[in-house]
């Protein structure tokens, strides 16, 4: 006898549009698929605990000091630093244990405060408003993706920059054997046009000027 198809959730869990269908299984895991915003995501009775989570956030070193890791944060701050105003105040949410890009932005001139679920838990930050936030390989771990873009709108100041950092999903064949699906704390996946639709809802401006990075902007003020 077939398994039965694992329910899916009624809305897709990053832009809530209806019907998200089936997208595969791996082993033991089940992806669905949204064809509103095309994003693949990890259907939610699979989702891993916070102690799992936590487990392997312990184990990713990420030194100041490496050259390497240097120049990948780059490929987002660069092009953010290039569109912020001089002394601008920011919040890097989902800081991690060692968060080497808000000092990065410090030393730019910037004020930058953290946030972390797990490392930087202290929630007083997010009752702030910001220039500009950053999330570097975070929006991957959202368990509610849609729940946390509208947090993310709501820490940001009018004009406020969002800057996102993530591997970009584009090959629907090579998915099952993906080096960044097989981490097991990678929940959700996005393509360039699920940023675009997430803008769309927000009315942010959106750009992706360097591979896996989008840089998304609030509505400024009225002049």
């Amino acid at each position: 006898m077939a398994e039965a198809p694992t329910p899916l959730p009624p809305a897709c869990p990053v832009c809530l549009a209806d019907s998200p269908r089936h997208f595969m299984r791996v082993g033991a895991s089940d992806y669905g698929r949204c064809d509103v915003c095309e994003a693949t995501f990890l259907l939610p009775h699979q989702l891993p605990t916070a102690e799992r989570e936590r487990a392997e956030y312990e184990r990713h070193r990420n030194e100041a000091d490496d050259a390497g890791y240097l120049s990948f944060l780059a490929r987002l701050s660069a092009p953010l630093l290039a569109r912020l105003a001089p002394a601008c105040e920011g919040l890097d949410f989902g800081c991690g244990p060692g968060p080497v890009l808000a000092r990065m932005l410090r030393n730019a001139g910037h004020a930058v405060a953290l946030y972390d679920p797990f490392f930087e838990p202290d929630r007083s930050v997010l009752q702030r408003r910001y220039d500009f936030v950053t999330c570097t390989e975070v929006v991957e771990h959202f368990h509610h993706p849609a729940q946390e873009f509208a947090r993310l709108d709501a820490l940001l100041r009018p004009g406020g920059w969002l800057g996102i950092m993530t591997c970009f999903q584009t090959d629907d064949a090579r998915f099952a054997r993906w080096h960044y699906r097989r981490d097991p704390t990678h929940v959700v996946f996005y393509r360039e046009a699920t940023f675009r639709v997430i803008a769309r809802k927000y009315g942010w401006s959106c750009e992706i000027p360097a591979k896996d990075v989008v840089l998304m902007r609030k509505r400024p003020p009225p002049a």
